[in-house]
């Protein structure tokens, strides 16, 4: 792995961000901003099969290797239609849609986004990276696109969300859904897809040209990811100083009323 990858990918896998999940609502913040990534993350995938495999009418053999075909089609398949903690089949968007109300977590956001999508309408942080990862989707770059959903996402994961796992647990905050979906993807993503997804770049970067753009948007994707997560500690740094200086203001009307 290049060196500078190796250093963005150990950046955010110690984040900081993690270490401040200390309440429910602390989760409730994160996740409200976070769903735009779960969200985003499909088209990346949605691109890989689309330049990939065939799915248009009528059909024809794909250019590339059979098992590069199905390689990306399994990965759309645990993504696009998964077995939720009830058993039942669900994307990985909708088991996070559920997590998020089953701790009451805010989805005005996201949903009023994907009914209307305004850009104007969301923090220019959370603007910035969906921009980005749509740019790349919609272009004809497969081998960047492929780098970002390796490097930004399938590498990157499993190790982002053992540290959140681990805070959740030890601060015994309840979110069993929101477990289950992280430890879902650690096991998938480390284990399955992660390897799909890093054969599947190995297949097209088979030029000098071609790795050295594959390496230069692995960089920025992780940027991107980071920056992200700045956002999202800083707004439950700013929701929890919100919370205190209400219950501070309460508490003095609550004893001036009883003077």
């Amino acid at each position: 792995m290049d060196n500078t990858i190796l250093e963005k990918h150990e950046n955010l896998k110690r984040h900081p961000l993690y270490s401040e999940f200390k309440t429910l609502e602390d989760i409730q913040v994160f996740m409200k901003y976070h769903v735009f990534a779960v969200w985003d993350f499909m088209s990346l995938l949605k691109s890989l099969q689309r330049q990939i495999t065939c799915v248009s009418v009528p059909w024809k053999e794909s250019e590339f290797s059979p098992e590069l075909v199905r390689l990306v089609n399994e990965i759309v398949l645990g993504e696009e239609s998964d077995i939720d903690p009830d058993g039942v089949p669900s994307s990985h968007f909708s088991l996070y849609m559920k997590a998020m109300k089953e701790i009451g977590a805010d989805t005005s956001l996201i949903k009023s986004f994907l009914k209307k999508p305004d850009m104007n309408k969301i923090p220019v942080e959370i603007k910035e990276a969906i921009q980005y990862h749509l740019n790349l989707a919609e272009s004809d770059s497969v081998h960047r696109v492929a780098s970002s959903f390796f490097y930004g996402r399938e590498k990157a994961i499993p190790d982002m969300f053992t540290s959140m796992v681990d805070i959740i647990e030890e601060n015994k905050i309840n979110c069993p859904t929101l477990i289950y979906y992280f430890k879902r993807h650690i096991e998938l993503d480390g284990e399955e897809h992660g390897p799909m997804a890093m054969k599947c770049l190995d297949q097209l970067t088979q030029t000098k040209e071609k790795e050295n753009e594959a390496i230069e948007t692995a960089i920025d994707s992780l940027e991107v990811r980071n920056n992200l997560w700045n956002f999202i500690l800083k707004e439950i740094k700013k929701e929890r100083t919100l919370t205190l200086s209400h219950l501070q203001t309460s508490k003095y009307s609550a004893q001036h009323n009883n003077m």
